[in-house]
């Protein structure tokens, strides 16, 4: 793509290890802002732009993501003295928080027992490392575009570099959250109604997305799903001294945090359906003290 004759242009992120290369020349260029909370600064090196940006609202994110999951490490770690299992047991323990931390278990320290020692507070203990922590939450934020579009409006390349990662997470969530694949579908007319189906699922989800933007900006998606997925409609079945069924269907009640969550968005739930009664007469029935969920 650096080939001249080929004219061809690109954008793509760059690692951040690469800002330490230029540090000294980074460090005495201005900033320029783009837009709200966004900062640049341009750097130009072998025929190509460097674009550091710089989000406050982005570093925010990421500091606050990076701090929930080391502190709920933290609190399995202090699960793990307590109980004060066998070495190996303690060792498949950590494997397991390990891989639910992610990069956030690299921010603590652990001293662990040695094959001969027993799980105490001497020999199994951590810390976070505070002066490590220190200097990754000052990189959060900070992102370093590459470009040969050396004329090119430092805002633009940003405008860019936004819509190729909501493109990027577009793919991700319709492959994940609404699993457009895979297609197990044989039929023509069956995969294509399988897609249809995720992208009105997908249009459903940016749909709420923008009205978390305006009426509750700290909420994502995500959480809204995980939220109300605890909202359950219940069929509760009870029999009759004549042999008829009484059948009472019944959303459950949300908890506070998701009443709030609704108040935020605006939402009512409809209100209860009418019970309803049916003959016994070659109706299958659930056991009396097992509701059916629906």
């Amino acid at each position: 793509m650096r080939e001249p004759e080929r004219q061809t242009f690109y954008l793509v992120g760059t690692p951040k290890g690469r800002i330490n290369q230029h540090e000294k020349k980074w460090l005495d260029l201005p900033w320029h802002e783009v837009r709200d909370s966004v900062e640049v600064k341009l750097y130009e090196h072998d025929g190509e732009l460097y674009v550091l940006a710089q989000s406050q609202g982005r570093q925010a994110k990421e500091i606050a993501i990076r701090r929930k999951r080391l502190a709920r490490l933290l609190r399995k770690l202090r699960a793990m003295r307590r109980s004060r299992p066998k070495r190996d047991q303690l060792l498949l323990r950590i494997g397991a928080a390990k891989k639910e931390a992610g990069r956030a278990f690299g921010f603590v320290k652990i001293l662990l027992p040695k094959n001969d020692e027993e799980v105490t507070r001497a020999t199994f203990s951590f810390q976070v490392d505070q002066a490590k922590l220190k200097r990754a939450e000052q990189r959060d934020g900070h992102y370093l575009l590459r470009s040969n579009l050396t004329g090119e409006d430092p805002a633009v390349l940003w405008t860019r570099y936004v819509q190729l990662t909501q493109i990027e997470s577009v793919f991700r969530s319709l492959k994940s959250d609404l699993g457009i694949r895979p297609i197990y579908h044989q039929l023509e007319h069956r995969a294509d109604a399988h897609v249809l189906i995720a992208f009105l699922a997908y249009c459903l989800q940016v749909t709420l997305k923008n009205r978390l933007m305006i009426h509750a900006p700290g909420l994502t998606p995500a959480a809204v799903f995980e939220k109300l997925a605890t909202i359950q409609m219940v069929e509760v079945w009870m029999p009759m001294l004549d042999g008829r069924w009484l059948i009472m269907p019944r959303h459950t009640q949300p908890d506070k945090d998701v009443q709030a969550v609704l108040d935020h968005l605006k939402i009512q739930l409809p209100s209860q359906p009418p019970p309803r009664i049916r003959a016994s007469q070659g109706v299958p029935a659930p056991a009396p003290a097992q509701p059916t969920l629906w």
